[in-house]
């Protein structure tokens, strides 16, 4: 798969599990589920269904302070982005302008932060574009 869509899909899917707890939601869901539409027709509705299912458990997870559950919601969308795209490469354009559409705008006269790290082994990364605490036992 071309790495572009991956780092694109990774992108996708941690954006779309934040915002299942936004106000901006109804219009991501909406703009996913045509994507599926237009890609996969007949799978669009159950997609539908488990966007809102997997936001009841964002919701839930996030009141029980369960980041793991978070985790492994934003894992489980960029699989299935991931697999959207390598169906249809093109939706990458249509993804691309419903992110750029639902996020929130940063000011031009900020500069961006661009973070990239590997870890290999039991190699562990951290990385913040502002404050961190990071506390082990």
């Amino acid at each position: 798969m071309d790495p572009e869509i991956a780092a694109l899909a990774g992108t996708a899917g941690t954006t779309v599990v934040t915002l299942m707890a936004s106000d901006a939601w109804q219009r991501t869901r909406e703009g996913l589920v045509a994507m599926w539409r237009r890609v996969h027709p007949d799978r669009a509705d159950a997609v539908d269904a488990e966007l809102e299912a997997t936001r009841a458990d964002l919701i839930a997870a996030r009141a029980a302070h369960d980041d793991q559950s978070e985790d492994e919601l934003r894992a489980e969308w960029q699989g299935r982005l991931r697999r959207l795209l390598a169906a249809d490469p093109a939706v990458a354009d249509q993804l691309r302008l419903l992110l750029e559409d639902v996020s929130p705008q940063v000011p031009a006269d900020v500069p961006g932060v661009r973070m990239r790290a590997t870890a290999t082994g039991h190699g562990r990364v951290y990385q913040a574009a502002r404050d961190q605490h990071i506390t082990e036992a």
